[in-house]
């Protein structure tokens, strides 16, 4: 009589790694890399490797703790200029070769799917060309959650299948470097078997349309058609961002709210009657910049009889909402920051809201969105409404995540990831007189899930908009142009 239950546990506390042939596999895939080591990464792959560590590098910042599995020779791994670089791989010949080559790193002659580099975790996990190439993907995800913390970016490229006839001619006329029966997986299953061993996507793209060695004809084809459809389904490799599924937290970290006040006299009373208490503690910094009304005065008199609140007060020296914003930033004392716009058509009751996604991780950048619900009569015009809908499509398209709405004034991201943006700048320049895309951009370098927030847009009640539609649209389009040159064709 077959006993059905025991039979049960025992396929679920089976290891997938010793069963169906998994030593002879690797053994044979040992054994290939042992003796392809001595010219991986030569002649016409060297330009694909290169092309590679180029996009790694608009990705992954310098100075992180970074794990390759599957490093090879470590020129990859090197290339990123980490503070604490680590690589694995089963090849022997690898190993020796990267440790000689790279001795400021680390290597470990190690199997994937046994993974054991100690507790330390790591800023990025980097699968460059493993996942074709192994007995269980499942398996090597599942290892290599036990060395992330919440904020680590999972980096992957894949070979897409379409290239699989190509590959195998280029093979046999000796222009790339042979390989064993290989996993051809689609975005959709890596995706699947991410979700099923703990992780997200936060975004995924298409790289090297020609991985050949043409001068200035290789590099323009790659970094400008790939991006765009339907060139982009025919790239080589498939690139995949992704994160840790956040795990329900009990901690109610610190909040600074920012806000920019320029000709809002009348709306001050209601910012402070209408702020609701979050987090574990709060504190509200308004910034003045060159009003015309009584708007400086106005909040000063405010604090004055609020004495309990943590309210203090900053008059803005340079110019712009977006210069508003970093000044009360550089201020900030809070775990989380907020921007919250004195106009109040965004109620701050929903402040709530954005603190609850950020502080259990549903996102790491909260962005408000104005554009779900219907709107007051008098709260947007049609003109800047069908201006909205195109900047977020066309910003969506540059960031390769969704945002539906770019110049809701409210977002929310916490202090830590700020000052990496701030130390990040100059990628995009110092232009934006709304702060919003310094954000937005800033953000997306980091490769941050940013969610959308929708909310009820209102009417203003006093003041008017300080946005001037005509100049600041083709501002807008300038910071596109800024963008797609620093984000999307890189």
């Amino acid at each position: 009589m077959v006993h059905f239950d025991r039979l049960s546990t025992e396929i679920q506390n089976s290891d997938p790694t010793e069963n169906f042939g998994f030593a002879a596999f690797q053994q044979r895939r040992k054994n290939h890399w042992d003796k392809a080591a001595e010219n991986h990464g030569k002649g016409w792959g060297r330009y694909y490797h290169q092309r590679l560590a180029e996009i790694y590098r608009q990705v992954v910042s310098p100075g992180q703790r970074i794990l390759e599995i599957g490093c090879g020779k470590g020129d990859l791994l090197a290339a990123l200029n980490p503070s604490n670089g680590v690589g694995v791989d089963f090849s022997l010949q690898m190993i020796d070769a990267a440790k000689q080559k790279y001795p400021q790193l680390v290597f470990f002659r190690q199997d994937g799917h046994e993974l054991n580099v100690g507790v330390e975790t790591y800023d990025a996990i980097i699968l460059s060309d493993l996942l074709n190439d192994v007995w269980d993907v499942q398996t090597i995800f599942e290892k290599i959650l036990s060395v992330c913390h919440p904020g680590t970016r999972i980096l992957i490229n894949s070979y897409s299948r379409l290239w699989e006839i190509p590959l195998g001619i280029a093979e046999r006329l000796g222009l790339a470097q042979p390989v064993l029966d290989q996993n051809w997986l689609t975005i959709d299953d890596i995706q699947h078997l991410l979700n099923l061993s703990g992780f997200e996507i936060i975004r995924t793209w298409q790289e090297i349309l020609l991985p050949l060695p043409i001068p200035i004809v290789s590099d323009l084809i790659n970094r400008i058609l790939p991006k765009i459809w339907p060139w982009n389904q025919l790239a080589l490799t498939n690139f995949i961002l992704a994160r840790p599924v956040p795990t329900p937290g009990h901690d109610r970290p610190s909040v600074s709210i920012i806000v920019p006040a320029r000709n809002e006299e009348g709306n001050i009373q209601r910012i402070f009657a209408s702020l609701p208490e979050i987090g574990c503690k709060s504190e509200v910094i308004f910034i003045e910049g060159y009003s015309d009304d009584h708007t400086y005065e106005t909040i000063h008199e405010h604090i004055a009889k609020y004495p309990s609140e943590k309210v203090s007060l900053l008059r803005q020296t340079g110019i712009g909402k977006g210069d508003a914003v970093r000044l009360g930033f550089e201020h900030a004392q809070g775990d989380i920051l907020m921007i919250l716009d004195a106009d109040l058509t965004v109620p701050a009751s929903y402040l709530l809201r954005f603190y609850d996604a950020i502080r259990t991780r549903k996102g790491e950048f909260i962005n408000g969105v104005r554009l779900v619900y219907p709107m007051e009569s008098q709260a947007m015009q049609s003109l800047n409404f069908v201006g909205n809908k195109f900047f977020s499509l066309l910003f969506s398209w540059l960031i390769g995540q969704p945002v539906k709405d770019t110049l809701c004034g409210t977002k929310v991201l916490s202090r830590d990831d700020y000052h990496r943006i701030a130390n990040n700048r100059s990628t995009f320049g110092d232009f934006d007189p709304f702060g919003d895309f310094d954000l937005l951009f800033g953000a997306a370098k980091l490769g941050l899930k940013i969610v959308d927030m929708p909310i009820r847009y209102m009417d203003r009640t006093y003041g008017k908009t300080n946005i001037s539609r005509w100049r600041h649209g083709f501002l807008l389009l300038r910071m596109a142009a800024v963008a797609a040159c620093r984000l999307k064709f890189v």
